[in-house]
């Protein structure tokens, strides 16, 4: 791969990462309601699903689903209910109180770090956008006239740097807000509103034509 190539790619990654999705709004709303390790661990789940994504779209797996409609049009909605889903549980999840003794709670009954990662990786991985991106991204970048391997390794690489940085600055934002939610209505709006998301993104997915 030439270096203005890479630079290209790496620009481009930087930006598609920075914009918001389901998982970096995943990955800021654990780092909330459970702290930074809790978030560390969903950073792990999509990463590694994402790490999929891209391996088999090197290995050409994931343009050969793209090529079976019916396969995709069964993962398109499967990940479009996961999704909603999830927004619904935000609507219903319990608010704690704002008291010392309450606040301790979720860090003690909260979910495991297996729970954590395998529900971050159900997100990213069930993302029908994400198998698009991985199909059709990365060969835009691959100079025919070099060997293939090298180049999908540099490019896998990169990805995964820019992504977790902004994982770490989703996390990082989620624990500066986590002070201001304090206050039970503030975290019943801020669920119903990341709950709306969700649900947004899932029904977004399911109309959807790729």
């Amino acid at each position: 791969m030439a270096l203005h190539t890479w630079w290209l790619f790496a620009a481009t990654v930087f930006f598609i990462s920075a914009s918001p999705g389901p998982n970096m709004l995943h990955v800021m709303t654990r780092s909330i309601e459970h702290g930074l390790p809790a978030a560390i661990m969903a950073m792990a789940g999509c990463f590694a699903a994402l790490i999929c994504l891209l391996g088999a779209s090197a290995a050409g797996l994931t343009a050969l689903l793209m090529a079976l409609p019916a396969a995709f049009l069964v993962l398109k909605l499967a990940g479009a209910a996961y999704l909603i889903w999830l927004g619904y549980k935000a609507w219903i999840a319990d608010v704690p109180n704002a008291t010392g003794a309450d606040d301790a709670a979720p860090v003690q009954s909260g979910p495991s770090r297996g729970h954590l990662f395998r529900t971050a990786y159900s997100i990213s991985i069930s993302n029908p956008k994400a198998l698009v991106f991985a199909a059709a991204f990365l060969p835009l970048f691959i100079d025919p006239a070099r060997p293939k391997p090298g180049q999908f390794a540099v490019m896998i690489i990169t990805f995964a740097v820019i992504e977790f940085a902004w994982y770490f600055a989703y996390a990082l934002g989620g624990r500066g807000l986590a002070a201001w939610l304090r206050p039970p209505a503030r975290r019943r709006l801020f669920n119903r509103v990341t709950g709306t998301i969700f649900v947004a993104f899932g029904l977004a997915i399911a109309g959807s034509r790729a």
